[in-house]
């Protein structure tokens, strides 16, 4: 005679039978044996490091072998939508009988067994300050916003239990803290790799197609799809370092004394025209330059204009700047569809981008420019920058533009409104 409690018994050991992670990952997606401390599992795009992590977080959870466990991701949307509730995320790979209480409104989800997972993101690093963890789970760590802040809050934190742990998923991005990381790879770091590559069997055919034909073999691709931490590039005119030691961090409110909004506009806009450089930067009365904002993207001639109009009454900024090399005319006529009023400034740019470049790279050197916040893309752009290259970087001529007309002068105006 059977129990009422056998058929849920035997229905739950098929389908831990059939969801066994164990089964079907990838060698470099399971935890990886000996005595670390932090696992870093560096990979491209695409690779199953949000499933990884969202697994580790289950097993842990379900073992009890962390009590408490911190889910911390770039911005507080990417924790909720990417780790917890993602496709990949917590929420999808827990079966029905161990699934964990989720509460968005206190940043937690609560396992029946007591777990408890929290929330956080690297805008906020001082909601680290205080909470103890066993665990913790970093997606993303490269496109951090106050990354050394809230890795140090972390870490200062990790101190339940006989041995905390930290599993970092992220795409490579050559910033110092990762670097440094990677370094003790052997010591009480475990490193493992994966490319885009590697998972090509769950991953749509079009992506291959369409996204990984475009970029493979490109600096980006190399990053991106290959996992490689790319150093700076030898003759560059902008170093991470350089970037690193002058950023502000993202809820600093600088007092400024000028603001411009700089557009470098492309000339057409078709799915393969390259994007429209728009940047919003300051100078403080502290004589010091500001980078506010980059709202560069693939546009429209109105929807760049509309951006670059916004951002002007949103940071009442001071003029607009934008480079009429390509269609002098289409440009202030554009614009002045959107606005017929906003001061004006179009430049021709009559030099070099090497020579245009130069000055405003100094000022980096000089550690007078601030990046406030993170701007990967743009900081990306500059560090690739050196003499020979072929690159047509939008958001680099627009940051020239921005800090050129705050901070050196010389950008010879052709018109000038308001």
């Amino acid at each position: 005679m059977h129990s009422e409690a056998e058929p849920t018994m035997f229905s739950r050991l098929a389908s831990a039978l059939s969801d066994d992670w164990t089964a079907h990952a990838r060698p470099e997606q399971l935890p990886p044996p000996g005595d670390w401390t932090i696992w870093a599992m560096v990979a491209g795009r695409g690779t199953g490091k949000t499933r990884a992590g969202s697994e580790w977080v289950r097993s842990l959870a379900e073992s009890g072998a962390a009590y408490r466990i911190a889910l911390v991701g770039p911005t507080a949307a990417d924790t909720r939508d990417v780790m917890v509730e993602g496709d990949s995320g917590i929420l999808s790979v827990c079966p029905d009988w161990n699934r964990p209480l989720y509460e968005p409104s206190k940043r937690r989800l609560t396992f029946p067994n007591g777990v408890i997972c929290t929330m956080f993101s690297s805008e906020e690093p001082d909601r680290l300050r205080g909470p103890q963890h066993g665990a913790a789970w970093c997606d993303e760590l490269g496109a951090w916003r106050n990354v050394q802040a809230t890795w140090d809050m972390l870490q200062f934190g990790m101190r339940l239990g006989k041995n905390p742990r930290t599993l970092i998923t992220t795409t490579p991005k050559p910033i110092k803290i990762l670097k440094e990381i990677v370094a003790r790879n052997g010591q009480d770091v475990f490193v493992t790799r994966g490319s885009t590559y590697d998972n090509r069997a769950n991953l749509a055919p079009s992506f291959f197609t369409q996204i990984v034909k475009r970029y493979e073999g490109t600096r980006l691709g190399r990053q991106e799809l290959n996992a490689e931490i790319l150093e700076d590039i030898e003759g560059a005119l902008w170093t991470r370092d350089m970037i690193e030691a002058a950023r502000r961090p993202k809820e600093f409110f600088p007092d400024l004394k000028r603001v411009v909004v700089a557009i470098d506009p492309a000339c057409s806009s078709g799915e393969d025209s390259d994007e429209s450089g728009i940047i919003v930067a300051g100078v403080g009365y502290d004589d010091a330059g500001y980078v506010l904002e980059d709202l560069s993207g693939r546009y429209t001639p109105t929807e760049w204009a509309t951006k670059a109009v916004g951002a002007y009454r949103r940071h009442r900024a001071d003029r607009i700047v934008a480079e009429v090399n390509q269609g002098g005319a289409m440009v202030e006529n554009t614009i002045r569809v959107i606005d017929p009023n906003v001061p004006l400034r179009l430049v021709h740019a009559s030099r070099g981008k090497i020579v245009r470049a130069e000055p405003v790279s100094a000022l980096y050197e000089q550690g007078r420019i601030h990046h406030v916040g993170g701007f990967a893309e743009l900081e990306d752009q500059l560090c690739s920058f050196a003499p020979g290259s072929k690159d047509s970087p939008d958001r680099l001529d627009a940051l020239v533009y921005a800090l050129t007309d705050l901070m050196i002068g010389g950008a010879r105006p052709v018109l000038l409104f308001g």
